[in-house]
This record gives C-alpha cells, structure tokens and sequence, in this order.
C-alpha cells in the first residue's frame, strides 16, 4: 500500500503494502511529519502553488465542470446487490481487458470495499470475469480459494484466519468471500477464484512449503534432498517483522537460498506440465519474498529498490495467473499499485499498473478512485499501532477533488481516455488530492495527474471508516 513519504532532510517511513502495510513497519526518524490523532479532522493541504497557478483559469471553472459532467456517469450505489444497469457503461469502458485494476484511494474506507464487491459482481454476472486478486500474499489468497472452492470454515473465520491484522480484516471482505462461495455454491459451471498478488507478509505460512516439497517429492525424488537442504533454513517464516530485525548478511543469503531452490524446482517447469507449473509458482513467492526481506530500512535506496521488487513481483504473479487459467479478474489494491503513476514516484518508480500495461496493453484497463471528504482507517508511524479512523474536510480549492465533486451527481465515474478536450486538458495536469495508505501525511498533500494515472476514475462525494470485524 501506499503511505510512504519522504519529507526534506529526513530518511521518512516506509509503509509496506498489502498485509505487510497493515502493521506498519517504521524506518527511524526525527521530527516526524504531522499525524492525524484519532478522529481528528486533518488539513486540507498545501495546494498554494497549484492554486496560483490556476488563479486565471477560476473563471472557466464553470466550463470545466459541464465537461466533466458530460463525461460523468451517475452511480446508484456504491453498495451491492440489487440493479447494476448503472454499472453497464463502466462494463462498456473496461471492453475485453483480461485484467482490470481497480484502485482505492485510502486502505479503510467502506464505501471503497464495497464498491470492490459491486463491481466484482457485476463484472463476474455480466463480463465472465472469474478470479478477485488482491494485494496480499499469495499463500493467504491460496487458502480464502480453497474455502471458495469448498473447503470447510465460514467467510467470517477465513477472513480472521488470513486477513488478521490487514486492513481488510473488515465486514465488507466477509461479505465478498461470503459472495463468492455463495456463488460457487449456485453456479457450479461458472466458479469464482480468489488469489493473492503480492509478496508475503505478515507471514508465508509452513503449508507453502509443504506443498513445492510434497510436489517434488513426487515428480523429482532425486531432487528432494538437496530442496529440503535448502527450505529447512527458511522455514518457518511466519512474522516478516521479527525477520527485518536479523543481521542483512543473513538475510541476503537466505534470499540467496530461496532463490537456489526456485531454480532447482523450475529446472524441470515445462516437462512437468501444468501441476508442476503450480509448484513452480509457489517456490517462486517463496523467492520473491526472501529477496523482498533483504530490504534495508536505513538506506533509502534500499527501500525504493524493495518496492520496485515487490510491485514487479505482484504483475508477475497476476500475468502467471491470468496466462495459466485463462481467467479475466478484477485486481484489487491501492490507487498507486493499480495505476500508472504513484503519488510517491520516489518511492514507486514504476507501478504493477504500469508493468501491466507494458505487457498487455489494452488487455489491462486501471480504474482509480477519489473521494471529497469523510473518515478512513490508516496507522502512526508505531509497529504495533491499530488502524484507527481520520477524518478530512471538503476537498478545498486547488485539489482534484474540489473541481470533481462540483459535478452534478453525488457519486459517478468517467472514462479518462474519450473525455471532452477541456476536461482531458485539465486532467493532464498535477494536483493534490487525498491519498492515503498505511500512515497518512495531511500536509503537505501528494499531487497526482488523474488523467495519466488511470484509465477510468470513480468519484465518491463522501467516505466513511470502514467495518471492523
């Protein structure tokens, strides 16, 4: 996820994505950027510079907005279940993408999650869409699929199980896996999948293992013992913060180790057929992971070449999946992972929707949300901090949201690319907006260009917190 910041003369934080962002973990610092208590209603930002700018153009504002508004499609909800027809349009701009990402502008806000599960829906019943892939490990998204294709628990035990300590560890992912198996359940000819992109954190869990040995064992005996060699080091791995804290020496030869086995198991891939691809992929997250974990949080470098890694390794893992399912999916993660551009291009140098792109084009369609104002969940800069609510006022002149939410519908989307000239004119250009990740910096805002980050934007006029199991 997104939320790390770098501010001048300061090394900043680094907020990991996923269900590694979701326990924050904290580079040192001093005189930290401001953070918002609890409940608390944070600055709009600085947006002077932006404004001045913009200072001759107030007077086309007006015009501005009835381009946009030309472009705009009223949502009826942002809840699922009942009439999606407003949705058919945004099913006509994602056209036959194979992949679409869909953003979210802040990782606890309700009406995000849930718009995640409408969408989904929408597209699964309309499109022939079959598998929801989020930013979260690839082992904890192996077990929510294993419940979706039959295995036993409830939605709201699974969502315990994998999600503990995520931000999505929330009632609208219960009701998203409860859809799912729901679904299986009434459609046996037409399942849904669930699968995880990203990098493992907080944990790989024993059973990842388990399965590349159990494989090889089976397919490659001779194999076996030089793989066990290798794991036994490596395992368990089961808290990637207390892993942070060993020497790097360690840790860069442990990568060293994973990466070995990768090798040793995909020496024979394509003899193996498709099962053995499965094991493949499996000691591939297993690599990926150990190399993520040679992060040093004290060198700055460091961190943005993590990141590089881990936003490289989730496209990987979604062109691996999408190529050998043939499935078309809907991805699910923060408007920076998503789109083609970071808020924090320093820290994000090239974004999995970028990579994506690169590699399907047309294939892969982004969406970003925005949102005027309301409360979301997000973390202090602390290693064992909660996700805790903030609250922002009306997006205030010179910020994106300012101009969209003057748009005649409370809540709507437009497609980016086919917007009228003034509105793409306007789109084009930087400005700030609220994007939250782990940890939220309210002053000064990030800026983002809209039009060249996604492909399609959502706009919510207000959001809440959202639902804590």
């Amino acid at each position: 996820m997104h939320g790390y910041r770098r501010t001048t003369g300061r090394r900043g934080l680094l907020a990991l994505t996923g269900v590694l962002a979701a326990t924050a973990l904290a580079a040192p610092v001093a005189a930290a950027a401001p953070t918002v208590p609890a409940g608390s209603t944070a600055p709009a930002g600085s947006a002077a510079s932006t404004a001045s700018a913009d200072s001759g153009a107030a007077n086309r504002e007006p015009a501005l907005v009835r381009s946009l508004e030309r472009a705009a499609h009223p949502l009826r909800s942002t809840e699922p279940g009942g009439r999606t027809a407003d949705l058919r349009a945004l099913g006509a701009m994602v056209g036959d993408a194979k992949v679409v990402g869909l953003g979210e502008a802040t990782h606890g806000s309700h009406e995000f999650f849930a718009m995640k599960e409408r969408v989904f829906r929408h597209l699964v019943e309309e499109r022939g869409f079959t598998t929801f892939a989020l930013e979260m490990s690839w082992s904890a998204g192996l077990r929510i699929d294993e419940y979706l294709q039959g295995g036993p628990g409830d939605p709201r035990r699974i969502a315990q199980e994998t999600l503990a300590g995520s931000p999505w560890e929330r009632e609208e992912f219960v009701s998203l896996i409860g859809w799912m198996r729901e679904h299986n359940r009434r459609h046996p000819d037409h399942r849904v999948h669930f699968m995880g992109d990203d990098v493992a954190g907080p944990k790989l869990g024993d059973h990842i293992f388990e399965r590349v040995l159990s494989s090889v064992g089976k397919t490659r005996p001779q194999a076996l013992p030089r793989l066990t060699e290798l794991y036994a080091g490596l395992r368990p791995f089961d808290d990637i913060f207390a892993y942070l804290r060993k020497p790097l020496a360690e840790r860069k030869e442990n990568a060293a180790r994973a990466q070995e086995a990768l090798d040793l198991v995909a020496e024979h891939d394509q003899a193996g057929g498709n099962d053995y691809a499965w094991t493949v992929q499996h000691a591939r997250n297993i690599a990926q992971t150990f190399a993520f974990a040679t992060i040093d949080l004290a060198d700055p470098a460091s961190v943005t070449a993590a990141e590089h890694l881990r936003d490289q390794a989730m496209a990987d893992n979604v062109l691996w999946w999408q190529r050998h399912t043939g499935h078309k999916m809907l991805l699910s993660a923060h408007n920076g992972h998503v789109g083609y551009l970071s808020t924090h291009p320093d820290m994000y140098p090239r974004t999995q929707g970028a990579v994506l792109r690169d590699r399907l084009g047309r294939d892969y369609a982004a969406i970003g949300f925005s949102f005027a104002g309301g409360s979301f969940l997000t973390k202090d800069a602390s290693l064992d901090g909660d996700w805790k609510p903030v609250t922002v006022p009306a997006a205030r002149p010179g910020m994106n949201e300012n101009i969209l939410d003057r748009v005649g519908y409370r809540d709507f989307y437009l497609d980016l690319r086919t917007a009228p000239a003034a509105a793409r004119a306007w789109l084009g250009r930087a400005r700030p907006v609220y994007d939250a990740g782990s940890t939220f910096t309210p002053d000064p805002l990030p800026t983002l260009a809209l039009g060249r980050a996604y492909d399609i934007l959502i706009h919510l006029h207000h959001v809440r917190a959202a639902d804590k199991l």
